[in-house]
C-alpha cells in the first residue's frame, strides 16, 4: 500500500511539473514600437517602446491587452524557450474590454507549443496564477494568488465599466496582456493594477474574453451592446412610493432616451426596467449574478452579442410591462457619450491661419492640465440628432492677424457664419467652402471669434514653416 501511495505521489508531480512546462511553452513576451500622440498639438508624434505578455490559444493564435499594441507601428514577439523573435500582427482588437489577438505569419513560431484552453468564471478565494514578462527581468515570471473580488470596475484603457476579477498577485508593468491560469485554463487576462496599495490587480475575466472571441468570428469586432438610456437608482424609500415600489423592490429609473436608442419607440421616461432577462434588478442598480454576488445591471447586456434578444420587465406608472428587445445588428456609435478615447490614429485636426481646431475627445481632455469644467461636464452628456460631435478652437498660434486671440484654448463652437454643424467634418466644410469674406466663430453664449479667411490664406504658409508643422490638417480631412 506504501509503495503505490508513493508511485501515486510520484506520478502527481510529474503530471504537475509536465502541465506546468505545457503553459510556459505557451506564454509569449510582446515588443511593441508605437507612436505616441499629442493631442494638444495634434501634427506631433514620438515614437516608444515597450513590452507585454500574452498567450497562445487555438488556430494559432495570441491573445493579449488591446493597450499593450494601441497605436502600433511594429510588434514583434518571442516565446518562451526561444531567443528568436517574430513578427507579429494585429489580427482583431477590442479596445472597450481591453483585449486583442495577434498573429504571426511565420507558422515555425508555433513550433512545440500547446495552445491554453479555456475555464469558468472562478469563485471567490480560488487560487490563481498569473503568468507574464514583468519589469525587473527578461524570463518569465509566475506568481500566485487568489481571487478577492468579483463586480464591474472601470478598465482604465477605455474608461468604460465591465465585469473584472481583483486578485492580489503581484502585478506590475510588462504583465499585462498575461493569462491568469486556474486548474491549467485561462480564466482571466492580467490588465491592471493600483499603483498606491499593494498587491492590488485586476483581470478581464473569461466571461469578457469569451464574448470578444465570439464576436470576432466573423472577422469583424462589434463591441457590446448599449441600451442607449440615461438612468438613475431608485433606493430612497419616498422615491419608491411615488413610483409605486414596494419596499423590498428596485429596478432602474430612465431619465432619459438617446435618440438612435434601440428602446426609442418602446420605453418612456420614468420608465422603471426591474428585471433584464428574468435577473431582478436592486435598488442600487445591480443584478445578482451568482447566489449572493452582485454587480452592475449591464452584466446581462454585456453578456449579449448584437442581434440578439433582450427581455425587459417594466413598471409603468404602476402598471407591469414585458418588452421584448432586438438588439441592432450593427452598432451605433452615436450611442456613447460626446468625449470618447480614439485608438490606432494620429488626431484629426485643422488649422486656418494659425487658428487650430479639432473635435473634442477624451484624449484631449485628458492631455490637457486644464480643469475646464463646463466643457468636461458637456463632454459628458450623449449625442443628439443634430450635434453628433463637438468641436473646439484647440487653440490660437501667434501671428500678427490673430494678436489678442493668443490666450484662447478649448473653446467649444457652436456655430460657423450663423450656421450650426453636425460634426467635425461639416464644420471643416463651413470653413473651407465659406465665400463670406470673414469666418464668424461663435459658441452658444453668442461670443464670437472672427477670422479674415484671405488674411489667413495668405499667412498659412508662413506659419507652418515658423512652427514646423508639415500640414495644416490631418491626413483623414485630405
Amino acid at each position: 500500500m506504501q509503495k503505490i501511495f508513493k508511485l501515486f505521489m510520484l506520478l502527481l508531480v510529474l503530471s504537475s511539473i509536465s502541465w506546468s512546462q505545457n503553459i510556459d511553452s505557451s506564454i509569449v513576451k510582446i515588443y511593441t514600437v508605437s507612436k505616441s500622440t499629442n493631442y494638444m498639438e495634434p501634427w506631433n508624434s514620438s515614437v516608444k517602446r515597450s513590452s507585454g505578455s500574452g498567450s497562445i490559444i487555438s488556430g494559432n493564435q495570441i491573445l493579449t491587452n488591446a493597450h499593450v499594441i494601441g497605436n502600433e507601428t511594429f510588434i514583434e514577439v518571442k516565446k518562451y524557450g526561444d531567443t528568436k523573435r517574430y513578427q507579429a500582427e494585429v489580427l482583431e482588437v477590442s479596445h472597450d474590454s481591453d483585449l486583442a489577438l495577434l498573429e504571426v505569419k511565420d507558422k515555425k513560431f508555433f513550433k512545440e507549443t500547446t495552445p491554453l484552453e479555456f475555464g469558468t468564471l472562478p469563485k471567490m478565494q480560488d487560487k490563481v496564477t498569473v503568468y507574464g514578462y514583468p519589469m525587473g527581468g527578461h524570463t518569465i515570471s509566475i506568481s500566485t494568488g487568489i481571487v478577492s473580488r468579483i463586480e464591474h470596475h472601470r478598465y482604465a484603457h477605455s474608461g468604460q465599466s465591465f465585469l473584472s476579477i481583483q486578485i492580489d498577485a503581484a502585478i506590475n508593468p510588462g504583465n499585462s496582456g498575461g493569462p491568469t491560469i486556474s486548474n491549467g485554463k485561462i480564466v482571466g487576462v492580467v490588465m491592471q493594477g493600483i499603483t498606491q496599495s499593494q498587491n492590488i490587480g485586476y483581470m478581464v475575466p473569461v466571461d469578457v474574453i469569451q464574448h470578444f472571441l465570439k464576436d470576432v468570428k466573423d472577422g469583424k469586432y462589434d463591441g457590446f451592446p448599449k441600451l442607449g438610456i440615461m438612468i438613475d437608482n431608485i433606493e430612497n424609500p419616498t422615491l419608491k412610493k411615488y413610483y409605486h415600489l414596494g419596499e423590498d423592490e428596485g429596478g432602474i429609473l430612465v431619465i432619459n432616451i438617446v435618440y438612435n436608442s434601440i428602446l426609442k419607440k418602446k420605453k418612456k421616461k420614468e420608465d422603471i426596467i426591474t428585471a433584464i432577462d428574468g435577473h431582478k434588478i436592486e435598488g442600487d442598480g445591480t443584478v445578482e449574478f451568482r447566489p449572493k454576488q452582485y454587480t452592475h445591471f449591464k452584466y446581462f447586456i454585456d453578456m449579449h452579442q448584437y442581434g440578439d434578444e433582450v427581455s425587459l420587465e417594466v413598471l409603468r406608472k404602476g402598471k407591469k410591462i414585458d418588452l421584448n428587445v432586438t438588439l441592432p445588428k450593427i452598432p451605433s456609435k452615436e450611442s456613447s457619450k460626446y468625449a470618447k478615447f480614439e485608438y490606432d490614429k494620429m488626431p484629426t485636426y485643422f488649422m486656418l491661419g494659425g487658428y487650430v481646431f479639432s473635435p473634442l475627445t477624451k484624449n484631449l481632455l485628458d492631455a490637457s492640465m486644464r480643469p475646464i469644467l463646463p466643457l468636461r461636464y458637456k463632454s459628458s452628456k450623449f449625442p443628439t440628432k443634430d450635434k453628433q460631435e463637438l468641436v473646439v478652437l484647440l487653440k490660437v498660434l501667434a501671428a500678427e492677424h490673430s494678436r489678442g486671440d493668443y490666450d484662447i484654448s478649448l473653446w467649444l463652437l457652436d456655430k460657423v457664419n450663423g450656421k450650426s454643424f453636425k460634426n467635425f467634418k461639416e464644420f471643416y466644410g463651413l470653413v473651407i467652402n465659406t465665400k463670406d469674406k470673414y469666418v464668424v466663430l461663435e459658441d452658444e453664449d453668442g461670443s464670437k471669434v472672427v477670422i479674415d479667411k484671405e488674411e489667413a490664406l495668405r499667412v498659412q504658409k508662413d506659419i507652418l514653416k515658423r512652427y514646423s508643422i508639415k500640414s495644416n490638417r490631418s491626413d483623414d480631412l485630405e
